[in-house]
This record gives structure tokens, sequence and C-alpha cells, in this order.
């Protein structure tokens, strides 16, 4: 099957309408279109359902979706690999969850670049249930997550441990104080739910419940409030002073794993790509730790 009929028909899909799809495609409405007839036609299915200003999908479509995506990225890793020439490049597709790109990963980036000699990377931030069907289906090659994947196909291995710290935009404001006060909850995932819960007592719904560490941060900037956040992410604002830590609140560590397949070949480039982040991280701030004998131990 022809790729670019599944990439057009991602496209149509994510906007929700032919002609920027087209737009954003360099194509012509009429090929748009054409593309997704013939995609239906080879399936023998309609994948939208078509109302004026109301394109959505239809069952098949989104059975299509996932599967679309998965062939495009193989499409992408197999081009990618095979144009490498021996010795001169290290392909490497890394994935993580929003959170962990904002508070973990995304600083460490272009320090990682420079020093694995060679090293390319693919990027991609996903719920952790798409990051770890892409690596089984071996459309990636290593995901970090907060949860460790119970997975026998997979390796999962133990990070860093990232601490979240109660901020707020008012100085020396108590924890009660922080929590009552246009709180933004996030959703750091099931440990930090836990301890959250067992450590602090929320007395009113939070202002903002979201699983993004950004959206907190740009809320409580604009409006005012309170979250618990990673260092990345509120350092130039406390260098700024426009949030404060709040004292004697308790800092909720999170454990970040790594998990990559199996036998997915590339044990050695991961091996050197988790310790660099993991070593660069903890010299980020202090109260980042990897463990001490490396790259962590088997989850």
């Amino acid at each position: 099957m022809d790729t670019e009929l599944l990439k057009t028909f991602m496209e149509v899909s994510r906007t929700r309408h032919f002609g920027r799809a087209a737009e954003n495609l360099y194509l012509t409405q009429s090929a748009v279109s054409f593309r997704v007839r013939q995609l239906e036609g080879l399936l023998g299915v309609e994948l939208f359902s078509r109302q004026r200003n109301n394109i959505q999908l239809t069952t098949a479509g989104e059975k299509l979706m996932p599967l679309a995506e998965s062939t495009v990225r193989l499409e992408q890793k197999i081009r990618q690999e095979v144009a490498a020439e021996e010795g001169q490049s290290q392909q490497m597709a890394v994935g993580a969850t929003p959170n962990l790109w904002d508070g973990f990963l995304q600083q460490q980036m272009a320090g990682l670049l420079d020093r694995v000699d060679g090293l390319s990377l693919t990027a991609v931030a996903h719920s952790s249930g798409n990051l770890i069907r892409q690596i089984l289906e071996r459309t990636l090659d290593l995901a970090f997550l907060f949860d460790a994947p119970k997975v026998d196909e997979l390796t999962t291995l133990e990070v860093a441990h990232l601490p979240l710290y109660l901020c707020s935009s008012v100085s020396d404001v108590t924890i009660s104080e922080a929590l009552d006060h246009r709180y933004v909850l996030v959703d750091w995932g099931t440990a930090f739910q836990a301890q959250h819960n067992r450590q602090l007592k929320l007395t009113s719904t939070p202002a903002l419940q979201t699983n993004t560490g950004r959206i907190a941060l740009d809320c409580i900037l604009s409006r005012g409030g309170a979250a618990y956040l990673p260092w990345g992410l509120i350092a130039g604002a406390l260098d700024q002073q426009k949030l404060f830590l709040v004292q004697d609140a308790p800092v909720i560590p999170r454990t970040v794993y790594a998990s990559f397949h199996s036998n997915g070949g590339s044990e050695h480039l991961i091996d050197t790509v988790i310790r660099q982040i993991a070593a660069a991280e903890t010299n980020t701030h202090p109260l980042v730790h990897h463990l001490d004998d490396g790259i962590g131990t088997e989850s």
C-alpha cells in the first residue's frame, strides 16, 4: 500500500478539512480527495463521514488510524536505517510522554547529540500506551516513562529520580494556602497521585487539573496559583521571582524509567544514551539522582 495515501488520510483526519489538509500537504484539494477515495477503494470501506463543515472518521477510519501511524513510522525508520552509511550515523528513535519531555529530557537533547558521536535522533511525544505499542512494533527504540510497563518483550530500567516541588506565584505561603488558592493538580502518574493523597489534604476542588506540566506552569504564571512541577520547568521563574518554593512542602520524587525491546539489537547504543541522559540530568540539579550503578536495575 502506498504510504502517501496513508499520510493523506492522516492529515485529513487531523485537520478534519480537505482544503486545510491540501494546503499542509502542498497538494490540490482534488488530489487529496482522489487519494482518500483511492484508499477507500483499496480497503473497500468508507473512512470519513462527509457532511458540510463536519468531517468525521467512520468506525473503519478509527481502526485504520493507529495502523496508518505505525506504517508511516516504520517506513520512515526503514529509510533512515538504509540511508545511513555504515559507521557514519547511529540512528535512534526516542519517545517520552509530554511531561517527561518538558521536565526531564528536553534540556538534554542538544548535549546528547554533541556527546554521542554520529548520533541521529528522532524524538516523539506520545502517551505511555502509544509509546509501548511503538516499541513492540519496532518503530521506536527507546521510551522514557513514569510508570514501568509490565510487558514481557520489554526491558525496563530505572534511570533517575525526578523531584517535584510545590511552587506558588505568591511568596511565603503555607502549604494549606497554596493548596487552597488556585491550585493546579498535575497528573504525574499513579505513584505521584498516591503519595499526593497520603501527604497532602485538598479541602477544595483544584482550579485546574491537567496531565501536562507546561499547561500548569503557564496557568499559574498568568493568573496565579500553585502546582507541583519539576526543577527543569520552574528554575527560570524562580530566578526571576515569578514563582516561589513553598517552604516545608514535601518534595515528591518520581522515578523515571527507560523501556526498550529486549531483542531490539541496539542495546549498546541504548545503554550509551541512557547513561548520558541520566548523568546530564544529575548535573542539572543535585536533587535528581541517577542510580549509583549507572543505568539502573531491570524491572
